[in-house]
């Protein structure tokens, strides 16, 4: 099967290459899926998870990409809730990516059906932005309605989900970013927008919520922002950040079917819009992934036509 391997971890995604690999094999619990789309999160060969198996070991090269949408080829043996032929969804496990290829074994707790009226470049895009969203919005953040969300980077593939899934849960919503990224941000439905690089960050709040996606100086400075017993989430790593009387949540997703089914009927019915900024042919990822100017949103790799 074609593939995109990566041996380098210090070569980063210069270190791509397109070249032939063996078709994976379901184990227990896994199926193989046929991959027609898939994602690859930006600082994905940073993660020690993606040179490692949880024992430690190294399996360079590895395949990237954990984000998928296609079809199931292949139970292995005890999978129950999928059938061969079935469109599907989700995300890999960390410690196994693998979904820039033709191919992919997954373990099939971590997928969910994909509607036959939503494209597979759609579910790609969707699972991971999707579920960070979700969960850090209503897992870490227990946000309700009537309340206050501080989104950082609300124009961005997590933030527009945050933006929308915080819109439709009755919250009023404050995207930041950079000011080339204003319009796009209140068009996922932020009703102010913060520039970094002017606006003066302190003068919003205070606040219930901060969805945060920069960590650092912007993260610390964000937690004077929120009332007491408001929360700082953050998807950027352990934070020394603590608001006042508060809680700081630094978070890493977990693959949940019920989640994923969820996300994808809001899809289905419009009240959820993806933000893709580029799609790109199997052949062409390795480009994709060395853009020579900056993509707003995420790139989606169509492997199969």
């Amino acid at each position: 099967m074609k593939a995109i391997v990566v041996a380098d971890q210090a070569a980063g995604t210069a270190g791509m290459k397109h070249v032939d690999q063996p078709e994976p094999q379901a184990a227990i619990n896994d199926v193989v899926v046929q991959v027609h789309a898939s994602g690859f999160t930006w600082d994905e060969l940073t993660w020690p998870s993606t040179w490692t198996d949880r024992l430690g070991r190294d399996r360079a090269p590895v395949i990237p990409g954990q984000e998928l949408a296609g079809v199931v080829t292949a139970l292995g043996y005890g999978t129950r809730g999928l059938s061969v032929g079935q469109r599907v969804f989700g995300l890999t496990d960390s410690y196994r990516g693998g979904t820039l290829a033709e191919y992919v074994a997954v373990e099939a707790r971590n997928l969910a059906p994909l509607p036959g009226d939503v494209d597979f470049t759609v579910g790609a895009s969707v699972a991971m932005p999707g579920l960070t969203a979700w969960q850090g919005l209503f897992v870490h953040g227990r946000l309700q309605a009537g309340q206050s969300v501080l989104v950082h980077g609300a124009a961005g593939a997590v933030g527009s989900m945050v933006t929308q899934l915080a819109r439709e849960a009755g919250a009023y919503v404050i995207g930041t970013g950079r000011a080339a990224h204003r319009q796009t941000a209140l068009d996922f439905g932020a009703q102010e927008f913060v520039t970094l690089e002017n606006d003066a960050l302190e003068e919003v709040g205070p606040v219930d919520l901060v969805f945060d996606v920069f960590g650092g100086d912007i993260a610390k400075r964000s937690a004077g922002l929120i009332r007491a017993g408001g929360t700082l989430v953050t998807i950027a790593g352990p934070t020394e950040a603590r608001p006042a009387d508060g809680l700081a949540i630094d978070f890493v997703l977990v693959s949940d079917r019920a989640q994923l089914s969820e996300i994808v009927q809001r899809v289905r019915s419009g009240r959820l819009r993806t933000n893709i900024g580029n799609i790109a042919t199997l052949d062409d990822a390795v480009a994709a992934f060395n853009p020579t100017k900056r993509i707003s949103g995420k790139t989606i790799i169509r492997v199969r036509p």
